[in-house]
């Protein structure tokens, strides 16, 4: 018997209407276009601005559009894996809210955290599910919605993140396409310069929190953007390394869309040229789990099947890693 494999088989995007430009934050906060986009790469980014939306409002529409292009009955789904820092409630699961509303009643799931890594750390866990051969039809969701965690106030990271999800199906392969290896790590100690400083159970949500404005977003920017040039580089070039290939072998890089200086450093690590690297930052901005799945979906068409791919990204707390994979279908 072939082994099994775990491939994607269908993409799923979805961004807000509402954008928020380099020229709106110029009236919020001191900053300028210019500044923005030399360190950041970005020019705007979507926010989710209807009242009572939340983060499986972006979600369902990601996913819905998977069902529509593989013709599938939402219930022919076996689990679904959200990513996600910004959960629609601390529990009920954010999984669980999405599959009620696409009506996949046979789906259990559960919300997957490891910030801007999240979607990567979800991927691999679902292609374990489609290895095991227990599950046949797993979706991988990474959605956030950053505005709700940003301080418009803040001028060092309210520039940076924005909403949107990006979904992918996973399905058996017997053929050696999708996922074919991942490294992942983590390192607690870096949960000092990127976190919320209330709202969990160390510190509870009391009126002291909410005035002295500590739940939201904070970062210490130049120890993270040290940690991450190095973190993604060096996983990426030992990924490629460990398979044997070369810069020359990748179709396409993958990465995180934090800042166009990291995605640069990354690629330059693995001797790719700057074609075969997907950026999309400077429309989306940050939007934390939900930057590979938008990724593979504004790129759709241009993948073609037997690509190898490398999905690299690094997130607070710190997580990083990579995923070696071979693209499944032709995007057309």
């Amino acid at each position: 018997m072939s082994k099994i494999t775990a491939a994607i088989t269908a993409v799923g995007g979805y961004v807000p209407e509402t954008k928020l430009t380099n020229f709106d934050l110029e009236k919020m906060v001191d900053t300028n276009d210019e500044w923005i986009r030399s360190r950041t790469g970005i020019s705007e980014r979507r926010i989710l601005k209807e009242p009572g939306k939340g983060s499986s409002d972006m979600a369902v529409p990601a996913i819905e559009e998977i069902l529509r292009k593989k013709n599938l009955d939402p219930k022919e789904i076996d689990c679904i894996i959200c990513a996600t820092v910004t959960p629609d409630m601390v529990f009920p699961a954010t999984a669980n809210i999405i599959a009620d509303k696409i009506g996949a009643t046979n789906a259990w799931g559960y919300d997957l955290s490891a910030a801007c890594s999240g979607f990567l750390f979800a991927l691999s866990s679902g292609a374990m599910y489609i290895e095991s051969g227990r599950f046949k039809k797993v979706i991988v969701v990474g959605v956030d919605k950053m505005s709700a965690i940003v301080d418009y106030t803040d001028r060092t990271t309210c520039i940076i993140f924005g909403d949107g999800a990006g979904a992918v199906l996973l399905e058996a392969s017997e053929d050696g396409l999708g996922i074919q290896d991942s490294i992942l790590k983590s390192d607690g100690s870096g949960r000092h310069y990127l976190h919320m400083k209330a709202g969990g159970s160390v510190k509870p949500a009391t009126a002291e929190t909410v005035a002295a404005r500590e739940h939201f977003a904070y970062q210490e920017g130049q120890a993270v953007f040290k940690f991450a040039v190095k973190g993604m580089a060096d996983v990426s070039a030992e990924l490629l390394e460990r398979n044997n290939l070369t810069g020359e072998d990748i179709a396409w890089l993958v990465p995180h869309q934090a800042n166009l200086r990291i995605i640069d450093a990354t690629a330059n690590r693995m001797g790719l040229d700057k074609e075969k690297v997907m950026i999309n930052i400077q429309k989306y901005g940050n939007t934390t789990a939900a930057t590979l799945p938008l990724c593979l979906w504004d790129w759709e068409n241009k993948l073609k099947k037997g690509d190898k791919i490398v999905l690299a990204a690094f997130g607070g707390g710190f997580t990083w890693g990579a995923t070696l994979l071979t693209w499944a279908y032709e995007g057309k």
